[in-house]
């Protein structure tokens, strides 16, 4: 198995830190790091990332969605394609690396196999998705489900904060809402996709690892569970007599973290807010709403979770008399990476000096997108103090250039 020399490593590997931060001063906040889904700052990203692509020996494109390719054709024009990428575009306030990294990587590579004179045996591909945070318009992965042909149509009529619609968006950005199912990529012409991100989370840092093999990335589901009581005066209503929604969002919210802490296999549950109406301090609330994120790494484990706090939530409706309701806002299956994927990683991990471990990803990832139309594997960089989608978001140079490094021996292995 291939290895680099370790000054090409670390030239490379400061570059890429380099452009990470040339890419966060593309923002539409002030003093921070906010790049939404076809807006001038995303167009400014995808016009900056093309000129490095190009400087890199690439043939460069936007696709019909806005997504960022550029390629490094092999000397066989019949070959099949690797794809590498992740994305390009952020959360409000974020941090400068998240999935951005994994794309100026993936740059890096080709630019050392340019330079090197390698041909390698398969067009290598690299994708700064457009929108993966689904920040914008409130749905995710939009540029990596276009690419599996699971761009949904009726996502054209979702609107922005300030009542723009994708579809008016595409145009003004000067893309068709009508080519949008074009940007899907051919089965057959692809063999398979890498990503490298950063993990977004403590494990590696807890193991004392630089890097991380990715297994499985975990299923998900969200929903809104609603209470529905009555609405009294907070002074003249008997304890035994009132319909408050409060306290049952409050009594599931704690019942979902126990059920959670009492699962074997690292399911997680997490209520991200409570919204109590009419919300004032002198009245009792007869209606409260609970978000739900429910994450497993396995369907099976996620519906048997799921389904304990459904049970839970019946439970507490019925003890108070209350409606109870239900609305499903996000739904994702647990998603494999390919064994062989895996295996030329950890390969690539060892012939570096790295005893990476295998592990899952709690986040979703546009490899989970991807994943139905071909293989796909990834590898993660520690995050220190698992801190991420936050400004103090931070990777350590030393395992960039380390990542940079197996990354390079694990495509340099494959036939």
């Amino acid at each position: 198995m291939q290895t680099l020399d370790q000054t090409v490593v670390k030239h490379h590997g400061k570059r890429a830190l380099e452009r990470c931060q040339s890419l966060a001063g593309i923002s539409e906040m002030d003093g921070a790091i906010l790049r939404q889904y076809l807006t001038p700052e995303h167009k400014r990203c995808n016009q900056l990332v093309a000129i490095w692509m190009e400087e890199a020996g690439m043939d460069t494109w936007q696709d019909e969605v806005g997504n960022q390719w550029g390629c490094l054709a092999s000397d066989n024009p019949g070959a099949k394609r690797l794809v590498i990428g992740s994305h390009l575009d952020t959360v409000p306030n974020a941090g400068a690396f998240d999935g951005i990294l994994g794309v100026l990587l993936a740059i890096e590579l080709a630019d050392i196999a340019h330079q090197q004179g390698i041909n390698l045996p398969f067009h290598l591909d690299i994708v700064g998705f457009c929108d993966e945070e689904g920040t914008r318009f409130a749905t995710t992965l939009i540029g990596s489900k276009a690419l599996a042909g699971n761009f949904d149509p009726g996502w054209l009529d979702l609107t922005d904060v300030n009542g723009v619609s994708m579809s008016e968006a595409l145009t003004a950005f000067g893309l068709s809402p009508e080519d949008v199912g074009n940007a899907r990529l051919p089965k057959d012409d692809v063999f398979g996709y890498l990503e490298v991100h950063i993990e977004q989370g403590p494990v590696l840092e807890a193991a004392d690892q630089a890097l991380g093999v990715v297994s499985a990335i975990a299923g998900a589901k969200r929903a809104v569970i609603e209470f529905i009581g009555q609405s009294d005066h907070a002074g003249t209503t008997p304890m035994d007599m009132r319909k408050d929604t409060t306290v049952a969002a409050a009594e599931l919210t704690i019942a979902i973290e126990q059920i959670a802490k009492q699962c074997q296999h690292n399911e997680v549950a997490t209520v991200g807010y409570i919204n109590a109406k009419p919300g004032v301090a002198n009245v009792i609330s007869g209606y409260s709403a609970v978000s739900l994120d429910a994450r497993a790494q396995s369907d099976d484990d996620l519906e048997l979770l799921l389904y304990k706090i459904s049970r839970t939530a019946k439970a507490i409706a019925s003890e108070r008399q209350l409606e109870l309701s239900w609305q499903w806002t996000h739904e994702a299956e647990t998603v494999a990476c390919d064994t062989k994927f895996q295996q030329q990683l950890l390969a690539a991990c060892h012939a570096n000096g790295e005893d990476s471990p295998v592990l899952t990803s709690g986040a979703g990832h546009d490899a989970m997108a991807i994943a139905p139309i071909c293989p796909v594997g990834m590898l993660f960089i520690r995050s220190p103090g698992g801190i991420s989608h936050h400004p103090a978001e931070s990777v350590i140079p030393e395992d960039v250039e380390k990542a940079l490094a197996v990354m390079y021996s694990a495509i340099s292995s494959i036939d």
